[in-house]
């Protein structure tokens, strides 16, 4: 194997510091696929994605669908689809290649959610914890679970989100203060 660089063979240099030829082709051994450029969470994601493969499982296509010691298979898979272009040539060749993972079409890209809509939606969860409790008196971790414009399930910080609105109170527009006025907020 010839060194980069013009580095004598016994002492190439890998990014996470000087490793011997032999260390290097004893990981190479291992796993051809090795690349200490790749971040730890995406050869982590990819060797659990194989695993569950070759144990007869398919790619789950959601997130939540598959957990595998602790990842979240789905999530890793739709980070995949969606940001393809950010790969390297080589891991996206893996991708299609090994695990039979292609770039999302543009109709499955995610949709880009406005700062407007946002506030309509922990607005909406705030007016309905208000509606069930009678107040606005939410604890920091508190979630509010409601129902999304498309039917579907939202979980909404809603105690966070009080909390970040109340320390930036004087940045609100009279329409959104009114708005969590009429609520009953505590600023």
């Amino acid at each position: 194997m010839r060194a980069p660089y013009g580095v004598p063979p016994g002492n190439r240099v890998s990014s996470a510091g000087e490793l011997s030829e032999s260390r290097l082709e004893a990981l190479d051994a291992i796993d051809p696929a090795w690349c200490p450029a790749w971040g730890i969470d995406w050869q982590r994601g990819f060797h659990l994605a194989l695993a569950h493969l070759r144990s007869g499982g398919a790619l789950p296509v959601r997130t939540g669908e598959v957990i595998v010691q602790g990842e979240d298979l789905g999530a890793w898979t739709v980070a995949q689809c969606v940001g393809w272009d950010k790969w390297t040539p080589t891991q996206q060749w893996i991708r299609e290649s090994v695990l039979g993972v292609d770039p999302a079409v543009e109709a499955d890209l995610p949709v880009r959610r406005t700062q407007a809509d946002r506030w309509a939606t922990h607005l909406a969860a705030a007016r309905q914890f208000h509606a069930r409790e009678g107040h606005l008196r939410v604890g920091r971790n508190h979630v509010e679970d409601t129902v999304g414009d498309g039917g579907e399930s939202v979980s909404v910080r809603l105690g966070g989100w009080l909390d970040n609105t109340r320390r930036r109170a004087d940045k609100l527009t009279p329409e959104r203060r009114a708005a969590l006025d009429a609520l009953g907020m505590r600023w």
